[in-house]
């Protein structure tokens, strides 16, 4: 019988899949991560400016000097000032704040990334895990769909499927769900492949498991280390993927304030009006650092290879 996640191992003793899962994944714990801080001040850096990320989306109203703006009102008496006491980042073409905007932008890029890279974990992981579990022409048929999804570039895909459903945010999260998903199948594949030959598995398998008891309660546990490492590091190019969608008129439709739109907005006055699409771009670049300083830390954390005490 099964005692919670527990099965019996090659010896008769019981065996807890998330102590394997710990073991194959470096062992995580308080003191090994605040190992891993103390010898990567970036990594701080990163998690401090994703904090403060995180609160500049949920109170953008209350922190942005003029919240009507980064709502997407115009000031005609306002137009194209440049960076001021009362308008620190400047004005845009239609008078308002470019800081507001800024502030206001966080919510798009993080919401959607991040809704992105959950659908893409939702459906590539259990894909992989099936496929790695069960093998044979089950294996075949899903790697050979997600070879053919992978065989055209991400953001290109996405480019074709929001022409084909219209341009929005929320047609550019879909768009670049369906094209991200492989990438999970193929990392969750490649270590279910591993695990089905383990003995916990094994033991599950001889005592009448299901094949989805099996691919829940053992495999996927055992493979959230490489998804998660992946995932901080794929939140950033999401965000570059989707202000990019927005530059190109294909996600975010104004008067939403998305950094890829005010960069768009101010690209024709770059000479004149600099600050309408540099401070949307510094932005951009700021948070894609921090999520990519971020996803270092956690694969120097899982990976026993990189870590030294």
């Amino acid at each position: 019988m099964f005692v919670g996640n527990l099965v019996p191992g090659p010896g008769g003793e019981d065996i807890d899949p998330a102590q394997v899962s710990a073991e194959r994944s470096g062992g995580f714990t308080l003191k090994r991560a605040w190992g891993v801080l103390k010898r990567d001040p970036l990594a701080i850096f990163g998690l401090i400016v994703i904090l403060l990320l995180v609160l500049t989306a949920a109170f953008a109203p209350q922190i942005a000097p003029y919240p009507e703006h980064g709502a997407g009102r115009s000031s005609v008496d306002t137009r194209m000032l440049p960076p001021s006491p009362e308008f620190r980042l400047g004005t845009d073409r239609l008078g308002r704040d470019v800081l507001s905007r800024v502030i206001y932008g966080t919510r798009p890029a993080l919401s959607a990334s991040l809704i992105v890279v959950l659908l893409a974990v939702g459906i590539g992981a259990p894909l992989g895990a099936i496929a790695g579990l069960m093998g044979g022409w089950v294996d075949e048929v899903v790697m050979r769909i997600s070879d053919l999804f992978l065989a055209f570039p991400s953001l290109l895909l996405a480019m074709v499927i929001v022409a084909l459903l219209g341009p929005s945010l929320t047609n550019a999260v879909i768009a670049l769900a369906v094209s991200w998903w492989p990438w999970y199948t193929r990392i969750v594949r490649g270590a279910a492949v591993v695990l089905r030959e383990q003995a916990f598995v094994e033991a599950a398998r001889a005592l009448g498991a299901r094949i989805s008891t099996i691919t829940w309660r053992h495999i996927l546990p055992n493979t959230v280390a490489p998804v998660l490492v992946q995932a901080s590091l794929d939140i950033g190019t999401v965000i570059l993927a989707t202000t990019g969608l927005a530059f190109l008129g294909l996600g975010s439709q104004p008067p939403i304030a998305d950094w890829g739109l005010m960069i768009e907005d101010g690209r024709a006055m770059l000479r004149t009006a600099w600050w309408t699409s540099t401070f949307p771009g510094l932005a951009i670049f700021i948070t894609v650092l921090a999520f990519n300083l971020v996803g270092d830390a956690l694969r120097d954390l899982f990976d026993p290879r990189e870590y030294r005490t």
